[in-house]
């Protein structure tokens, strides 16, 4: 017998037309999905945790704390193998509702090359610059203040001290979803509709049932265990074909997602066991760090073993965290939509506050506990005021992420509550 809350339709009742983004006069709506946006919150302040568990941990980056901390590596080991893929495929399900509103595949380029490709090149040009200064600082012994840095040094593109500049930084993610997009744009222009909607209709046969789980698995193994062993994303666009072999999958099945509603029954069946299976992986990727106690491995089979882990547990957290989204984040907040704007501004000067903080904490004689509060919180606080500068500032906006000044966008009054239908189900509009 099929789960019962898998096979209860969607409620249909009247709606405020913010609820559904119309794809065209002959096409299905695309549902905004209030889970997806809270999914991309959550994400976006755990890789803010993330990059802070980088600098405490004894792993190398751009800065790291005078006295590392052994445990964070398995919060590290946590999150790591689905964190990125996540937000490629919640990003891809945006994108598809950007091409809808944009008028066509032109419009959509432009509207993605605006809103992603300023940012990436203002990132790229000031708030970035910060982290090899004190990567250089701290590991060359440079001897010249950040100013000096930025005005002969930053821009000079010679790598030969092992810090190529100028950079992206960890805004290499922002220039992933600018490339991808642009592909799905020539390909929305060079693709005959009818091709288009067969490739729809397609993905939705493809994924449904068992085949949502294994399919996707699948593919992972085989890049991982097969084509490319041992070869991990680098983050640089140009060269990148492990990363690209990850993260565009991840992308387009969440461009195919926001057309494909028939997928949550099968999200919501599987959501559970996913998340034990990812659970699993996560215990093979501990047992590699400990050196799988009481069972001899050679380095081969370590290696695969470790390899096995990861592709155990990518796909099958986001399936299961797809479903915890479905059944019990799928409902809106008057605070939702104030914190989804505030997401990209945040992304773009978190790790550069992380590095200036963590810089100036490994001259000060702190505890553990004080070093994560104080980056905590100083990350947070100067996350916020570049927000709230930058959305009061209308030529700034568009330079963080946020579309030019609109009527109210100064206020910071979060939106009324919004209704709720039955089981946290969005309800939507006929």
């Amino acid at each position: 017998m099929g789960n019962p809350i898998a096979e209860k339709p969607l409620p249909h009742k009247d709606r405020p037309g913010a609820d559904i983004i119309p794809l065209n006069r002959d096409a299905p709506a695309i549902r905004r999905h209030y889970g997806l946006d809270w999914l991309r919150i959550g994400a976006f302040l755990l890789l803010i945790l993330f990059h802070i568990g980088l600098y405490l941990s004894p792993w190398d980056w751009h800065v790291s704390s005078a006295r590392p901390v052994e445990g964070v590596v398995y919060f590290l080991f946590l999150t790591n193998p689905w964190r990125m893929s996540l937000l490629f495929l919640v990003s891809g399900y945006a994108a598809r509702a950007v091409l809808a509103r944009a008028g066509g595949p032109l419009g959509f380029a432009r509207s993605r090359s605006l809103r992603l490709g300023l940012p990436l090149l203002f990132g790229a040009a000031l708030v970035v610059a910060p982290q090899p200064w004190v990567e250089a600082s701290y590991k060359l012994g440079y001897a010249h203040g950040f100013l000096h840095f930025w005005l002969h040094d930053y821009f000079d593109f010679d790598g030969s001290d092992g810090i190529a500049t100028p950079l992206l930084g960890h805004l290499w993610f922002v220039a992933y979803i600018w490339a991808y997009s642009l592909v799905l744009a020539l390909f929305a222009t060079i693709l005959p509709r009818s091709w288009q909607d067969q490739a729809q209709a397609g993905f939705a046969r493809i994924f449904t049932g068992w085949r949502l789980l294994l399919l996707p698995m699948l593919w992972q193994g085989l890049v991982r265990l097969v084509l490319l062993p041992g070869q991990m994303p680098s983050n640089h666009l140009p060269t990148d074909l492990p990363g690209h072999l990850v993260y565009f999958p991840a992308f387009l099945f969440g461009f195919g997602l926001a057309r494909a509603e028939s997928l949550w029954p099968s999200i919501l069946r599987f959501w559970k066991p996913a998340l034990a299976v990812a659970l699993i992986g996560y215990a093979g990727t501990v047992w590699d760090h400990l050196g799988y106690p009481g069972l001899p491995l050679d380095g081969d089979m370590r290696a695969n073993v470790n390899r096995g882990a990861l592709v155990l547990s990518t796909w099958t957290a986001i399936i299961g965290l797809l479903g915890l989204a479905q059944r019990h984040l799928d409902c809106d907040h008057r605070w939702r939509s104030l914190l989804n704007e505030a997401v990209f501004p945040f992304y773009i000067i978190h790790q550069t506050i992380i590095v200036l903080v963590g810089w100036w904490l490994i001259h000060r004689d702190y505890g553990d506990l004080a070093e994560f509060l104080i980056l905590v919180s100083a990350t947070l606080s100067g996350c916020t005021l570049f927000y709230l500068a930058g959305r009061r500032i209308r030529w700034l906006r568009p330079l963080i992420g946020l579309p030019l000044d609109r009527k109210g966008a100064s206020r910071l009054k979060p939106a009324p509550d919004s209704p709720r239908s039955p089981d946290n189900v969005p309800v939507r509009s006929r």
